[in-house]
């Protein structure tokens, strides 16, 4: 029997097109065997913390899932929209058992995703993430989970006060005001358009907000930490101090200097690692970066005395860097970071009060920050992939990334990879010249674009 195709656990939980590929019928089957393995897990009924984001497709999936965990047995407390981190934080404050958010992240507003948290607020163990799949597919190939047990089900409630909780902890998170500082904040029309500017006021921060009306369908569109245009603009018309630009769920953050000129993961990395060096704060005097970061970033902070570990794509393995090499600050370009002895996922609203910090602390603008830290040309492009499979066979691409490899040596670096969140062959090339690193993406463009 052919298994019928669904969407699978990528490198940021299960993703696909909303009410096509991501039902409600198989967000709620998800919700139930996602239940069944934590209860298996624990041993117990497990607390279930549920968020959503601000897409028109979020309330419905999010009522489905909270459907399937309670019909499996658990007690699910949902905290309305609220950003993915949110949702990691009140897990750990309330000590429950799970955690899940329906959310796409930075994709556009007709897609969607469930990703979940495990006790703690942790990312969820690969085996329990492999289980839930395995049985996932299963489930879905026999046409639906079975009909639960009405006496044993768990129950719903709404806890829209959890949302204090997360104001809460990241405030406390600061160890001065910082009043003075002027930002423009760029809510992307998604879970940060409340908490954000709130937050940052509270902060002390004198806050332009923009991209603040979600309405559904306007999520990401145009704007946000993938489309920070705006923003750079605005910065540079009112003489903000800085702009401050989330993604949809707020779990990354993008900034902009007085000048316009955009701040990515990698300056925001550096920026906050040097400071927190500075101050004998840095554990292990070390980051975590991953193989996408650009050379330039570990360079300057090699030459500042911090260590560079490097770690796959994705803020899951960013984390287990940082828990294996005993290290407390990490982050991807996109802008994901991670501050483990605060959080224990990335954090946009939080990333935003540490730089903000920076700031207040040093006196000095985000471009003087930034200004030592030499990027080398880097370049990624998309290749669309009909089936990720046939990259398995793709002799003649491999091929020819070993050839580009081969002539970079040390100059330069590949990366070739499948995207964990869309269909899609991610190809990033960086070298000391922008010619060579067109030549190159050239050259594996090409050589992918023949993958049938």
């Amino acid at each position: 029997m052919t298994q019928r195709s669904h969407p699978r656990f990528g490198t940021d939980g299960v993703r696909g097109r909303a009410g096509t590929e991501l039902t409600a019928h198989f967000v709620l089957d998800l919700g139930v065997v996602a239940t069944r393995a934590f209860v298996e897990a624990s041993g117990r009924i497990p607390t279930v913390v549920v968020g959503e984001d601000t897409r028109a497709s979020s309330a419905s999936l999010r009522s489905a899932l909270a459907a399937g965990m309670s019909a499996a047995g658990g007690d699910v407390v949902e905290c309305g929209v609220i950003p993915t981190a949110g949702v990691a934080l009140v897990t750990r404050e309330l000590g429950a058992d799970a955690g899940a958010v329906v959310s796409a992240s930075h994709n556009p507003a007709s897609d969607n995703g469930v990703k979940f948290f495990a006790a703690g607020g942790q990312k969820l163990p690969d085996e329990l993430e492999s289980k839930i799949q395995a049985e996932l597919d299963a489930v879905v190939e026999s046409g639906g989970a079975d009909v639960c047990d009405p006496a044993r089900m768990g129950s719903v409630r709404q806890d829209t006060d959890l949302s204090e909780t997360y104001v809460r902890v990241l405030l406390a998170s600061l160890g001065e005001s910082l009043a003075g500082i002027r930002a423009i904040v760029d809510c992307a029309n998604g879970a940060a358009s409340l908490l954000g500017p709130r937050v940052l006021r509270e902060a002390g921060v004198t806050v332009e907000a923009i991209f603040d009306q979600p309405d559904g369908l306007n999520i990401n569109a145009g704007c946000g930490a993938t489309q920070p245009g705006e923003l750079a603009r605005r910065v540079r018309v009112s003489r903000a101090d800085i702009g401050l630009a989330f993604d949809g769920d707020a779990d990354r953050l993008v900034a902009v200097d007085a000048q316009g000129h955009v701040v990515d993961g990698d300056d925001i990395l550096a920026v906050c690692a040097v400071d927190l060096h500075a101050r004998g704060r840095l554990t292990g005097d070390g980051v975590v970066a991953t193989v996408m970061s650009n050379l330039g970033l570990r360079r300057y902070l090699s030459s500042r005395g911090i260590s560079v570990e490097m770690s796959p794509v994705g803020d899951r393995n960013v984390l287990l860097s940082l828990e294996s090499n005993g290290l407390s600050l990490g982050g991807e370009q996109s802008g994901h970071l991670i501050f483990r002895d605060l959080a224990p996922t990335g954090d946009g609203l939080l990333t935003a009060l540490m730089l903000c910090s920076v700031l207040k602390r040093s006196g000095r603008p985000l471009s003087e920050l930034t200004a030592e830290i030499e990027k080398v040309p880097q370049r990624l492009v998309n290749v669309a992939l009909a089936d990720q499979r046939v990259l398995d066979d793709a002799d003649e691409l491999w091929d020819v990334v070993a050839s580009v490899e081969s002539d970079l040596g040390e100059r330069g670096q590949v990366v070739v990879r499948a995207s964990g969140t869309e269909p899609k062959l991610r190809i990033m090339v960086q070298a000391d010249t922008s010619d060579v690193v067109d030549a190159s993406i050239d050259r594996i463009s090409a050589a992918a674009s023949r993958l049938r």
